[in-house]
């Protein structure tokens, strides 16, 4: 008993002494249960590699959308600029056939990528481009024309002049060159705020006119090859006020106008508007159209054409409610200046016909195009005649060619300009009677 009691003591005094602490001893708790045995944590394995994810692949080019994949393999791909100098002596005009008593000659150089002319009242020309970013002036002397560059760096610029003002509008920025005939080193006035320009790049060059009701009319492209449009703000045709204001869409469903003009007589709208791609050599073809009332739907994306109904963008009636073309102008031949001509230089079955440049193809195996036609029709666009003006501006037995005529200006005399996007040039097309 005695050995017991001296072994517990000796058992609490270690205890004691083990655990002593400057603090008056305290009650013993009830002893603790023993904590379960767990087992101790091993580290976690390595999770085994994983293979690399494989990203995804760009989403093709805007003008690749459509392309069937039985032709993912095709050559056909837009064509690209010169944007390089071509001097006059390296224009073959001699390989271009026009209608007796027509005359065409070079009537300047030195302006790469030039697209649609503007006339100012004092003489000069101001004209933009598209690849090159740069808004050109070209003076008349009486014995040469020559050029600067009035701004570049720009996204795609086209150009009109309207009283005295040099209005410039880009992808992403608006401008206005105020007396800039007079005052070539003028500072813009930024007015990009006021047109809320949308934002995507394809399609959305725009060619620019005021209008014999004083308002700015400016084209808003669709953003694609074929789509549904990401936004309502593509695919139209729009007027505002010259200072930005009392925007209105006047037209929806014109997926690439790239020129157009006010009929002599009625004062309504013509445009020009390309086809869609990838739909085979033949089709769908470009179109002439009038705007016969503010508000008409012209088809895009859903109906092409004379009611071509789109394969890729389904839609149950198709071509319900939508306007017609005055005349279709033949597949991918790229129709971009239109002008109706009222001088007093050519003939008087001329008056009121409207020109029209086609620049050409590039998803054609064969090619389209190359060349200005004319279309004679009444004030209402019925009884459409097309027929050929300037050939030569390709080979069709080589299936190349070397110029691209893209837009007209009347001249004073009755002339009329026309810009060759390829080299770089301005012609002059005139008439003389023989006798």
């Amino acid at each position: 008993m005695t050995r017991k009691l001296t072994l517990a003591g000796a058992v609490l005094v270690g205890l004691l002494t083990g655990c002593a602490t400057s603090e008056p001893p305290k009650p013993q708790a009830a002893p603790a249960q023993p904590a379960p045995q767990v087992a101790a944590a091993q580290p976690a394995a390595a999770p085994a590699p994983m293979a690399a994810a494989t990203p995804a692949p760009p989403p093709p080019p805007a003008w690749q959308q459509g392309r069937p994949a039985s032709m993912a393999d095709s050559r056909l791909a837009p064509v690209a600029g010169k944007n390089t100098v071509t001097p006059a002596s390296e224009i073959p005009l001699d390989k271009l056939k026009l209608p007796p008593g027509f005359k065409v000659e070079v009537w300047s150089t030195g302006t790469p990528g030039i697209r649609a002319m503007s006339r100012g009242a004092s003489g000069k020309i101001y004209a933009g481009t598209r690849g090159l970013g740069r808004v050109y002036e070209i003076s008349d002397n009486g014995k040469e024309r020559t050029s600067r560059v009035v701004v570049d760096k720009l996204n795609q610029p086209a150009v009109v002049m309207h009283k005295g003002n040099l209005y410039v509008m880009a992808i992403d920025k608006a401008l206005r060159y105020d007396g800039i005939e007079k005052n070539p080193g003028v500072a813009p006035v930024d007015m990009t705020a006021a047109f809320k320009l949308p934002p995507q790049q394809h399609h959305n060059w725009k060619y620019l006119r005021f209008g014999p009701d004083g308002k700015l009319y400016v084209p808003f492209g669709a953003p694609c090859n074929i789509c549904a449009l990401p936004t309502q703000e593509y695919a139209q045709i729009r007027r505002y006020n010259a200072d930005g204001s009392g925007m209105e869409v006047i037209a929806t469903g014109v997926r690439n106008t790239q020129g157009f003009d006010f009929h002599p007589v009625t004062k309504e709208l013509w445009f020009t508007d390309h086809g869609r791609d990838w739909l085979g050599d033949d089709g769908p073809e470009d179109e002439l159209n009038r705007l016969g009332k503010k508000g008409q739907f012209f088809g895009f994306p859903s109906c092409h054409a004379n009611g071509i109904a789109d394969p890729d963008v389904k839609k149950d009636d198709a071509c319900k409610g939508v306007t017609l073309p005055v005349r279709t102008m033949g597949p991918h031949a790229a129709n971009m200046g239109l002008h109706f001509y009222t001088g007093k230089m050519f003939p008087a079955k001329y008056k009121n016909v409207a020109f029209i440049a086609r620049k050409g193809s590039w998803n054609r195996t064969t090619k389209m195009g190359y060349d200005v036609v004319t279309v004679n029709a009444d004030a209402q666009g019925r009884n459409p005649v097309m027929t050929p003006f300037i050939t030569g501006f390709a080979d069709p037995a080589a299936n190349t060619f070397w110029g691209r005529p893209t837009y007209f200006l009347q001249m004073p005399d009755g002339a009329l300009l026309l810009s060759d996007e390829q080299l770089g040039a301005i012609y002059r097309i005139s008439y003389s009677a023989k006798k």
